[in-house]
């Protein structure tokens, strides 16, 4: 038997998917800020429903920033936490 002394490459772990609740999303503050989530990842997220996101973007009723890639529409963690910030309001009449 032939031993060696090169250490063997690990193969680095890939997260697996991002887990979608039943009970309504997750929290955008445990992912890191780049990781992009799909329509239905953000929709979840933020507690609606998907085609809610995609006319917001086809009508610009908000300013959530998203990621094209091809025919894929994305957004990033960190850029959906920091739309969330700036939309936090202290009372209605903000």
């Amino acid at each position: 038997m032939h031993e060696s002394n090169t250490p063997h490459a690990t193969p680095k772990k890939t997260p697996g998917p991002i887990p979608l609740h039943l009970a309504g999303g997750f929290n955008l503050a445990d992912l890191p800020p780049d990781t992009l989530l799909d329509d239905a990842q953000a929709a979840a997220a933020l507690g609606l429903k998907p085609s809610t996101l995609g006319v917001w973007r086809s009508t610009g009723r908000y300013a959530l920033p998203y990621v094209k890639v091809g025919r894929l529409v994305r957004y990033t963690a960190g850029d959906m936490a920091a739309w969330l910030e700036k939309r936090a309001r202290l009372h209605t009449g903000q």
